[in-house]
């Protein structure tokens, strides 16, 4: 048998028509255009592993993945140019590593890092890419929430029900909201993200900043480890994936 060699890609993503990362059946997802798109550059049956999955209409502006494929890629920026000239335009490669076989786009990352962005003013130019709502919010009392995250690594509350996954524990190295021009941003680091966690997590914290969950409920609706006690999820288009953190050896390659 050849002996393959792995690479990581860094790309970026507009989530608006694809029903996430993941392939499903009977919808187009990212994952499957780049297998598609590969499989004809590199003339083999290539299939893309992910970091992790982003749901329905959540972009990406950087994402990583890794793929194998026996004959060895020798120029990167030939490469380059050729599958982002067949990609749809909604989907762009920037990079590619060359990384030792064991190394993992989805297990040796350490952190991502998620923005929601909502914009307090309405502009056709942000209607796939942030959530406009006028609404009044009490960010100084949404941050105060929002740190009280750092006391928790159980979130069931905040994830959708029925996934599977053997833990719902997760590390939050930051979590903070921001007002910049007309823009409210919240961004939140963590070694994983459960699905739906990032916009169930904003979803209560506006809440909070609307007055209608006190800080101490916060804090109880966190502990009683139960979603339906938890706010909605607000819309997908507001939620990117700005930053995947791995070991410093593993692209260095």
């Amino acid at each position: 048998m050849s002996k393959k060699n792995r690479y990581f890609i860094q790309l970026s993503y507009n989530g608006t028509e694809y029903h996430g990362w993941q392939i499903q059946n009977n919808a187009k997802s990212v994952q499957q255009v780049l297998n598609e798109k590969l499989s004809i550059i590199l003339q083999e049956e290539i299939n893309v592993v992910g970091a992790g999955r982003t749901d329905t209409g959540v972009h990406a502006e950087f994402y990583m993945a890794h793929f194998e494929v026996i004959k060895r890629i020798e120029d990167f920026d030939l490469f380059l140019d050729k599958i982002n000239k067949i990609l749809q335009k909604d989907i762009a490669v920037q990079k590619i590593y060359n990384v030792d076989i064991n190394a993992n786009s989805r297990f040796d990352a350490v952190s991502r890092t998620y923005e929601y962005r909502i914009t307090k003013v309405k502009n056709p130019f942000l209607i796939n890419f942030a959530w406009y709502n006028r609404t009044n919010f009490d960010i100084d009392l949404m941050n105060k929430a929002a740190k009280i995250l750092f006391d928790y690594t159980d979130f069931t509350s905040f994830s959708k029900t029925g996934t599977q996954v053997k833990t719902n524990n997760c590390k939050i190295y930051f979590a903070e909201w921001n007002k910049i021009g007309n823009m409210l941003i919240f961004k939140i680091k963590a070694d994983r993200f459960l699905r739906n966690m990032v916009r169930a997590i904003v979803g209560t914290l506006i809440e909070v900043g609307l007055g209608k969950i006190k800080l101490e409920d916060f804090r109880k609706i966190i502990e009683s480890k139960n979603r339906s006690n938890a706010g909605l999820s607000v819309p997908a288009h507001g939620l990117f994936l700005t930053e995947i953190e791995y070991p410093k050896n593993i692209l260095t390659y």
